[in-house]
């Protein structure tokens, strides 16, 4: 196997090397190669780290310093951080590699240009793990002294006390994070901020853009309240903008960081972007957003006419995020403070003003934390916390992207909160509509930040499910109201293990893995009591296996998406299997007779039939069990009556994939994307040709794919005669309200029709 090199550019890099690049770095190779506006840059990979923790002899002491740590001690975390950063800063980097990035660096308009030295750590930037700025960034930067020391600084940051717990929190293990450093060219940018691809809390088809004078990393850090933009993808216009009044801006102070200065009277209420300047960044954005698939976080720059792309991340927050806040009669009730709402739900409690990190101890469980703006070091406090309020800040600041990943209310940008709260002031926060109440407002059923209240939820004939993810949003999803789980994905409670199935076979740790299943599948089965959970079987692609622990010999697949997941790996690698198979049994031997299992990329009956087989023959009563498959290849679509025949209970329309199969469009080829249609004639003759087979064998039909949480086709789903839909958590009310609406049409049509 050849051994990775230490330095490589961004044109050699794709979202497959994360391993050596991290996912920063990953990231920025990826959105070259398709042709956005990225600005030059190399990397120092993870290999060559860890050649300096070694070459250096650091490592044993290192890593020993970290084991056994109790990172809820602050004091004990601190001091461990403060000793391994200084190994690491007092470390001499090998003769070698200085050498290498001196002269990559040379290549870089013969040293003298100005870059940001940035991290990119093996465990940021991933699909469910994207809490912003674990690691150091070193803006303008200028230098092969000053860029080796950035480097190395960047490197001593993995240490660091917020980055040494949030692994511990997140279950990394210390020695299988590496880290990489991305040397790219600085954009001495006129103006900068942050994109949101899609909203952030509803994932609505609206591109969201905040921006200010100077560098972005005034409006990341919420150091200014932003300009705000909202771009509506589908009408392709800019339906609402916010101008901010932006008093400063970060620029590069010569050759030595970065400084803050006012900006111009003048300039400071002046609008920072013209609307075909949103439409050209929600353009970049849209692209970035269809290679990967998912919604994502963009950081942009602007010089003159000139756009660049910095950064690309996945959103993490719109699965996480409740359908709706609980509601509360405001009454008289007094207004203290308004700001944007960030994060929603509301909650009551008693002001902590927190002005210096070093004051978050004073934090307690079920405060409402105030501060100018939240930072990384923060984090400990804001889990704790039951609401949060900024002075700064935008719908892209910290406070606002952690907030929505922990499910806390929060409000930012409020200007004064900071001087009109009092500490020990009971307040109440309205995270959606942005309002501080005075004192502590009845709401109908108290729930706590983790949950949503849920009105009586109207009464349909279509069931309305949910899709869960995360045994963590479970209490969530069931506030909802709805009728049942559609679709649990346990990859990502395997994924949060970051080792793979076959490393725990390796290890002889099979029992570990059914327990980590066992206790993740039950907790959704028990918030949805006596409703049906649609397990899904593992259906990992090998790329997403690769970066674990375990995942070496993971092979290396043109299109992972057409390749090795779903059953047809499971029926290739039965230890595999016969784990999750364990784990079912356990459950259903323990009473859950709600749980249903759904197997996924099937395209021909025996795959069903060789499953079951082997499940009986693990001890399972597949008779009594309640089995099921995803139609989400043509083939299993044209097939669905021999399904039904070889003994399925249930099938569901897994539309993300039906529709790329059926239309052979790759959802990810930006050339290509603008043809993916789910509602092409050819898929809605699968979907509606499946429907009616499945209804007259009486066979529950249902949809877990993105398209169900759309009303559009959700309305045709029903008028087609689907038994049951399943959606986003944050799109349930309105799906439900979809659903008894167009089961009223049904109705009158055919009472007029009866009538005429």
């Amino acid at each position: 196997m050849k051994e990775m090199p230490d330095i490589l550019w961004l044109e050699e890099i794709r979202k497959e090397d994360i391993a050596a690049v991290g996912g920063k770095g990953a990231s920025l190779g990826e959105m070259s190669a398709i042709g956005l506006p990225v600005p030059r840059a190399f990397v120092v990979t993870s290999h060559a780290f860890r050649r300096f923790l070694i070459e250096s002899g650091i490592e044993k002491t290192l890593f020993a310093g970290l084991a056994n740590l109790d990172v809820e001690d602050s004091g004990e975390l601190e001091k461990a951080a403060n000793r391994a950063k200084e190994l690491v800063m007092k470390a001499r980097v090998p003769a070698s590699l200085k050498q290498k990035v001196k002269e990559a660096y040379q290549q870089m308009d013969g040293g003298r240009m100005v870059v940001a030295v940035r991290s990119s750590a093996t465990a940021e930037d991933l699909p469910d793990a994207s809490f912003a700025g674990q690691q150091e960034t070193y803006l303008n930067v200028k230098g092969e002294k000053n860029l080796l020391l950035a480097m190395q600084k960047c490197w001593a940051s993995l240490y660091g006390a917020r980055a040494i717990y949030y692994r511990a929190k997140q279950g990394f293990d210390h020695q299988s994070v590496n880290i990489a450093v991305v040397v790219q060219q600085l954009v001495n940018s006129e103006k900068a901020g942050v994109m949101f691809t899609s909203h952030p809390v509803t994932g609505e088809p609206l591109s969201i853009i905040e921006g200010s004078w100077g560098l972005g990393e005034a409006v990341v850090s919420g150091s200014v309240s932003p300009d705000k933009y909202v771009y509506d993808q589908r009408s392709g216009k800019v339906i609402d903008r916010l101008i901010a009044n932006k008093r400063y801006k970060i620029v590069s102070d010569g050759d030595h960081g970065t400084k803050t200065v006012e900006i111009r009277r003048d300039q400071q209420d002046a609008p920072l972007l013209s609307d075909d300047e949103v439409r050209k960044l929600a353009t970049f954005g849209k692209i970035a957003e269809t290679h990967y698939g998912v919604p994502q976080d963009v950081e942009w720059a602007v010089v003159g006419n000139e756009i660049y792309i910095l950064q690309s991340r996945p959103i993490t927050t719109i699965k996480t995020i409740a359908a709706a806040s609980p509601t509360h009669d405001a009454g008289s009730s007094k207004i203290l403070l308004q700001g944007q709402g960030a994060s929603p739900g509301i909650a009551s409690g008693e002001v902590v003003i927190i002005r210096d990190v070093k004051d978050s101890g004073r934090v307690k469980e079920g405060d409402i934390l105030v501060t100018q703006m939240t930072n990384p070091d923060m984090v400990p406090a804001m889990r704790k916390v039951a609401a949060i309020i900024t002075d700064e800040g935008g719908m892209t600041c910290h406070a606002a992207i952690v907030s929505r990943e922990l499910g806390t209310p929060a409000i930012v940008g409020t200007k004064t909160a900071t001087q009109v709260l009092k500490t020990g002031q009971t307040v109440t926060v309205d995270g959606e509509k942005g309002f501080v109440y005075e004192g502590r407002l009845e709401v109908p059923r108290e729930k706590t930040k983790a949950t949503v209240a849920a009105a009586a939820p109207l009464i349909t004939a279509t069931s309305v499910k949910v899709n869960v993810s995360m045994p963590e949003a479970a209490a969530r999803a069931a506030a909802t109201g709805a009728d049942g789980v559609g679709l649990l994905r346990i990859e990502h409670l395997i994924l949060g293990l970051n080792k793979t199935p076959g490393w725990f076979i390796a290890n002889n740790r099979e029992e570990e893995f059914i327990q980590e299943l066992y206790n993740g599948i039950k907790t959704v089965l028990d918030a949805f009591y006596g409703k049906p959970v649609w397990v899904r079987t593992l259906d990992a692609p090998t790329d997403e296996f690769r970066n674990m622990a375990g995942g070496e010999n993971e092979p290396v697949e043109h299109n992972p998406m057409l390749g090795w997941r779903g059953i047809r790996r499971d029926l290739q690698s039965p230890d595999q299997f016969r784990l999750q198979v364990e784990t079912f049994k356990r459950l259903w031997d323990q009473g859950y007779d709600n749980l249903g299992i759904m197997f996924p990329m099937v395209s021909h009956p025996s795959e069903f039939t060789r499953a079951r087989e082997m499940m009986r023959g693990w001890g399972v009563d597949v008779e009594a069990a309640t089995l099921g498959v995803m139609i989400e290849i043509p083939s299993s679509a044209i097939l669905v009556e021999d399904f039904i025949r070889a003994g399925i209970r249930f099938a569901s329309f897994g539309t993300n994939d039906l529709v790329q199969y059926t239309l052979a469009i790759d959802r990810n080829n930006e050339h290509v994307a603008g043809m993916y249609q789910p509602k092409h004639p050819a898929v809605l003759a699968l979907i509606d040709s499946a429907i009616r087979c499945c209804r007259e064998h009486g066979v529950e039909i249902s949809i877990c794919g993105q398209a169900g949480s759309e009303p559009p086709m959700v309305k045709w789903l029903v008028e087609h005669g689907i038994t049951s839909v399943s959606a986003n958590i944050d799109a349930i009310a309105k799906i439900r309200e979809t659903v008894a609406r167009t089961e009223q049409q049904i109705l009158l049509e055919s009472a007029r029709s009866r009538n005429a």
